[in-house]
């Protein structure tokens, strides 16, 4: 049986250089759940984490099981923002509201999905599980790069990105800070961190 695994069958989308380049992001199906609050210290944030995962390696298993197609489960990932933007801009996490998100397989139809997401949420105790929902995310044209190390440092990197990057190419933004997490905080080094800083782009003209 093939294991698909998104992050090596689309280099392009998970494997940028730590210089910026634009990339075209393709309609993608995923897991999602919304909060407020610092990643650091919300329980909320921890458990909605908990329950995304919870929930796609239930969807992998499954459609293993059942559909003989089976995957790596992607990588968590996360859309941020601030009622104030100056706020986000100066990294006040306690004011910032999020989506965290994990991919899922376009293969699996929403009805299937739903039903994953009912089973899982009956056999965990997670509540949050029961929240989730699936949600089509169509990005399209984004700027991304890599930034390696703690996830507080990003900030000189995200705003070269809006100040110089952007104006230097006829773009503006047109959506949420997107970053997409390929370590893991609990084993790997903040200094070796690996995440992709995403940002949804127009072109002026």
């Amino acid at each position: 049986m093939t294991v698909l695994d998104f992050k090596s069958d689309q280099k392009e989308l998970y494997s940028p250089g730590t210089d910026f380049s634009i990339v075209d992001v393709p309609v993608m199906t995923f897991f999602a759940l919304d909060g407020a609050g610092d990643p650091n210290t919300s329980r909320d944030y921890t458990a909605a984490v908990e329950a995304l995962f919870a929930a796609s390696y239930a969807t992998k298993f499954t459609s293993k099981r059942e559909l003989e197609r089976d995957y790596v489960v992607a990588p968590l990932e996360g859309l941020w923002w601030s009622e104030n933007p100056a706020k986000f801009a100066q990294l006040d996490k306690k004011d910032w509201l999020w989506t965290v998100m994990i991919r899922q397989p376009e293969w699996l139809t929403n009805a299937q999905l739903l039903d994953i997401l009912h089973a899982t949420a009956e056999k965990k105790k997670n509540s949050l599980i029961a929240a989730i929902r699936p949600m089509l995310f169509n990005e399209g044209l984004c700027v991304q790069a890599m930034h390696i190390g703690p996830y507080d440092d990003e900030a000189p990197k995200i705003a070269a990105l809006h100040a110089d990057y952007l104006p230097a190419n006829n773009l503006v933004e047109t959506g949420k800070h997107h970053e997409i997490y390929l370590s893991d905080p609990r084993t790997v080094k903040p200094e070796k961190l690996r995440t992709i800083l995403r940002q949804p782009v127009q072109r002026k003209y």
